[in-house]
């Protein structure tokens, strides 16, 4: 009987402890502060991510894909004349590069490592056919990177492509 009595009185002290005395100022109950945030959860409108601009080279292509290696140049003299593998005339002042894989009419953008400069070339030949190198492009293109003499130098090669 006692345990009984016992029982019944702890159930009801637990039943009470989770109520915040009425007297106590600010105090709300468990229940109270459970259904406030609910409410603000349903009234405010979810966060909107912010929106990411596509990184664009030109701002009209995209990098597929980028090499390392070594750049050299070529010329109509050191070429044999102006046939390209492509079939299209090859100019020295052209922004044109010969690559051993990629497709004729690939765009890449090409950058000196020496010294930052960056040409976008169109590829219209094959090659370079020298070990460690992975382009070679035209004089024109040289002169604006800046290794005309160098003859060779350290580049990235970035694969475009229109988004």
């Amino acid at each position: 009987m006692r345990r009984i009595f016992l029982l019944t009185i702890l159930t009801a002290l637990s039943s009470c402890a989770d109520r915040t005395h009425p007297e106590v100022e600010g105090a709300k109950s468990s229940e109270t502060l459970a259904a406030t945030k609910l409410a603000q959860k349903k009234s405010s409108p979810p966060p909107i991510a912010p929106r990411k601009k596509p990184n664009l080279v030109a701002g009209k292509y995209r990098v597929k894909a980028t090499h390392h290696g070594k750049m050299s140049w070529y010329s109509v003299k050191t070429n044999g004349g102006t046939k390209t593998a492509s079939g299209r005339k090859f100019s020295n002042n052209g922004a044109t590069a010969a690559h051993r894989t990629l497709r004729f009419g690939t765009k890449v953008r090409v950058t000196n490592s020496s010294n930052g400069r960056s040409q976008i070339v169109t590829i219209t030949d094959r090659g370079p056919f020298i070990k460690g190198r992975i382009i070679d492009v035209s004089i024109g293109t040289a002169r604006k990177l800046g290794f005309v003499n160098a003859g060779v130098v350290n580049c990235k090669v970035e694969v475009l492509s229109e988004p």
